[in-house]
């Protein structure tokens, strides 16, 4: 038995000090969707959500304002560029039906092939 854990223990240690290391980086609210805009700062539009909205464009890095109902907030995107459910940044209770949010990044809008 003694032997055992010899051979073991210092596996034991790699995988404890590797599952350590992996939440040290994991990923924040506002690295994956951004974050509310510093006040200061003018949004570059407006997108309003409506019932009939399923989705938004915005582009990454871009300060938009949005109005959800009776709600409105001003918010930087400049998280991930990929898919979100606008509910992740949204007021609890502003959205009653999913909108998913697209991030476009430089890369998408000149075709893929820089300046």
């Amino acid at each position: 038995m003694e032997n055992i854990v010899k051979l073991f223990a210092p596996a034991f240690a790699a995988l404890a000090l590797s599952a350590a290391s992996v939440s040290a980086f994991a990923l924040t609210s506002g690295d994956r969707y951004g974050e509310p805009a510093q006040s200061g700062y003018t949004a570059d539009r407006t997108i309003v959500v409506t019932p009939d909205t399923k989705y938004i464009n915005v582009r990454h890095g871009e300060i938009v304002n949005l109005k959800l109902g009776s709600e409105e907030m001003a918010w930087n995107f400049d998280g991930l560029a990929q898919p979100f459910d606008l509910s992740k940044i949204a007021p609890e209770g502003s959205l009653d039906h999913k909108v998913q949010v697209y991030v476009e990044t430089e890369g998408q809008r000149d075709g893929g092939f820089g300046d």
